[in-house]
Parts: structure tokens; C-alpha cells; sequence
């Protein structure tokens, strides 16, 4: 006699779960968000003579140090969104 073998239903514990969670995805967007303004600190304002060349525009605190570390926290934020364990 052959057993007949009838599908059951999927298991929930097979189903292929995200890496990520919510907190993951908020804290990636606000890296994103930092990220872009230390670029937009870096690139500066509009200088009023473009034949002139402005030392203390280019030079500044601005686009030499601020930015760069706004920068460097925003990648900060993205490790830390990536090595962050999801709560479930």
C-alpha cells in the first residue's frame, strides 16, 4: 500500500526573513541625509565675481572642516545601520 503523502502548509519558519529592519532602513536614510549635507557644505555658496579668486571663500571653515566631518558621521550612521541587529 503506498502512504499518499498530502501538502501541507508552508511553514512560516521557511520563509526567507529581511536582513534588515525598520530601525536599519531609518537609520540608512538619515546617513543618506547627513551624507549629502556635508556635500552641500562642501560645494559653498555662489561667489559674486567668478574672475576673482577668494581665498577665505574656497578656504573656509566651512568646506575644509566642517564637511568633511559632517561626511565622515554620516558614514558613521550608515555602519552603524548596517551592524545594528534588527528587533523582531
Amino acid at each position: 500500500m503506498a502512504k499518499s503523502v498530502t501538502p501541507s502548509k508552508k511553514d512560516s519558519s521557511n520563509q526567507p526573513a529581511f536582513i534588515f529592519g525598520k530601525i536599519n532602513f531609518i537609520l540608512m536614510v538619515a546617513g543618506i541625509v547627513v551624507i549629502t549635507a556635508g556635500y552641500l557644505l562642501m560645494v559653498g555658496g555662489h561667489p559674486e565675481d567668478p574672475a576673482v579668486f577668494n581665498p577665505e571663500e574656497k578656504y573656509s571653515f566651512t568646506r575644509i572642516t566642517l564637511a568633511p566631518i559632517v561626511i565622515i558621521t554620516g558614514l558613521v550612521i550608515e555602519i552603524v545601520a548596517i551592524m545594528v541587529k534588527a528587533r523582531d
